[in-house]
């Protein structure tokens, strides 16, 4: 062991005055280990709460869709649809057809709620896929059963109108040119209206929750696609789902299938779906170069600080050195080694830290979140080991700059004037 960091080691971890210079390294240890432990948290749960978002976004809707200008209905096309499945890139593809109605239901004091929602029609399989994962009350796969439509409904949009499993609801059409939408718009007489208006009636046979109130939960109800065709709009659809291989070959992957359907075709992704959404993730991780650069520097300033302290304190024991024939650059590496073996323990009782909460955290779920707010039930934090070594290594290598200025410090120290303290 060289003599320096033999030194450095005695120093730093062993008790040699009465001032009890190890309480100093202890505090600068738990300083340096809070810090770290916060930085590795910070980055865990801003890309943890991304990472879950993103993902319940793509989990309940396709990675892409396929449309015409306008969302006008078109006719299904068995040739375009094979078209679509045949690239390299496409996993799974589905017709779809989306209408916008006027959903009215009976309170329990007699009166009527209304709330305008999407009606969404899809096969078997996509129906199956989607509520598999987030139907929380009624039967998964229900068929129709004389004229009522069977619907499957958001938990926010059943709370709005009272709606259960088994509830059920008046569909008034809100398409453009609909008889409901020129009543709504006051733009038809009574007797146009009687014989032409669209209204269904419905029955709730489920429940589902995504977590995503705005745009989904409150808004899309689900029926089946063949159903809603012989109801509305036979052989129309409105477009094609489509999910993929490779997410990050997507956007590429759109661009492709527009140029091979051409016009009036054309494809966007999820992330041009919820741009919004997007936005404001990107938005969440903009703040974390300012959190880290503040956690950083209290742990920087916390070293000098600790090393200044413990130069005044080692001040005869340096004289001794210098005395004994110690060289001045030698003095400056004993510091330097010396902050290297606290930061280090310290680093490494921080990392042992964040990996533990983190752990905890997502065994138990103590860190409840408003899911209406946040989209997500619990904080999430993904544990990534690059994240652990770039703390730890950024931690590591600007406490080893800034603790110059001690060394320097300890190493201009005159034999004389430190022996005569």
């Amino acid at each position: 062991m060289r003599p320096e960091l033999y030194i450095a080691r005695r120093f730093a971890f062993k008790q040699r005055s009465a001032s009890k210079p190890t309480f100093i390294v202890l505090a600068a240890m738990i300083g340096i280990a809070v810090g770290t432990a916060a930085l590795i948290l910070t980055l865990s749960v801003v890309k943890g709460f991304a990472d879950s978002v993103e993902h319940k976004l793509i989990s309940f809707t396709t990675h892409l869709q396929i449309r015409q200008p306008e969302e006008q209905l078109f006719r299904e096309s068995r040739y375009d649809l094979s078209r679509i499945g045949n690239h390299k890139n496409i996993s799974k593809t589905y017709p779809f057809l989306e209408k916008s109605f006027v959903m009215r239901s009976r309170s329990a004091d007699g009166g009527f709620r209304s709330r305008p929602v999407m009606l969404r029609g899809t096969g078997d399989e996509q129906r199956a896929a989607f509520l598999g994962k987030f139907l929380i009350a009624g039967n998964g796969m229900s068929a129709a059963d004389g004229k009522e439509i069977p619907l499957y409904a958001g938990k926010t949009l059943a709370e709005n109108l009272g709606l259960s499993v088994g509830s059920k609801v008046l569909l008034v059409g809100m398409e453009k040119g609909s008889a409901g939408a020129k009543l709504i718009a006051g733009n038809t007489n009574i007797v146009d209206l009687l014989s032409s208006l669209d209204l269904e009636i419905g029955t709730v046979r489920g429940i589902y929750e995504t977590g995503l109130q705005e745009g989904f939960d409150e808004t899309v109800v689900f029926c089946d696609l063949d159903l809603m065709q012989q109801r509305f709009s036979p052989m129309m659809i409105s477009g094609y789902d489509a999910d993929v291989h490779d997410l990050s070959k997507l956007p590429e992957t759109a661009r492709q299938l527009s140029d091979l359907l051409g016009y009036p075709y054309y494809a966007y992704t999820v992330f041009q779906r919820y741009a919004n959404m997007f936005e404001w993730l990107k938005l969440q991780e903009n703040i974390m170069p300012l959190l880290i650069v503040t956690i950083t520097v209290v742990a920087v300033f916390n070293i000098i600080s600790t090393l200044l302290v413990l130069v005044i304190e080692k001040t005869r024991e340096i004289g001794m050195l210098c005395a004994l024939g110690l060289e001045p650059g030698k003095i400056s590496r004993l510091f330097m080694a010396q902050a290297f073996l606290i930061s280090l323990a310290g680093i490494a009782a921080g990392n042992l830290l964040a990996l533990t909460l983190s752990l905890f955290e997502q065994r138990y779920h103590l860190i409840r979140l408003p899911e209406k707010s946040y989209f997500i039930k619990y904080v999430a934090f993904l544990i990534d080991p690059a994240d652990y070594a770039i703390v730890s290594f950024t931690v590591l290598g600007l406490t080893l700059l800034f603790a110059f200025i001690p060394a320097r410090i300890a190493a201009s120290l005159k034999p004389g004037t430190a022996l005569g303290t």
